[in-house]
């Protein structure tokens, strides 16, 4: 009896640990610092390889490597400038080769930008990013 008691324990902390693990820290890192506008915070945290795949808006599309991605975040700061950031539903999934993170985010600035996010880690960097702008999404926020 004693023993199942310690390995239910344990399950509950190792299940628990899986929903604030790195890649959640990180990707809140990068959406704050996307409402920042901050450019080298923003692109410290991919890979050489990464890809970005920006979906609706003026900036869709497909952009590979960092200095495309780059570039296309140097528009939408221009663009945007400082934004406040409300974040909700942040999901982690991850195994020993990566981590992905889901998230409902929304940038208020001129107007509510509205996004489904998904990041995908490796080795902690970010090598895949989906920005999917949905106008109806709901965030509450935390």
């Amino acid at each position: 009896m004693k023993r199942r008691a310690v390995a239910v324990g344990w399950l509950i902390l190792l299940s628990s640990s899986a929903f604030a693990g790195p890649a959640v820290d990180d990707a809140k890192a990068h959406f704050q610092a996307i409402a920042a506008g901050d450019l080298n915070r923003i692109t410290d945290a991919y890979a050489d390889h990464a890809r970005l795949n920006w979906v609706g808006g003026p900036l869709n599309g497909t952009y590979d490597g960092l200095q495309s991605i780059r570039a296309v975040w140097e528009k939408f700061v221009k663009a945007q400038g400082p934004l406040k950031l409300t974040v909700d539903k942040v999901e982690e999934s991850a195994n020993p080769q990566g981590a992905t993170v889901t998230a409902n985010v929304e940038f208020q600035g001129k107007q509510a930008i509205k996004v489904r996010y998904v990041l995908t880690y490796r080795e902690g960097r970010l090598v895949s990013e989906t920005w999917q702008i949905d106008p109806h999404l709901s965030v509450v926020g935390y």
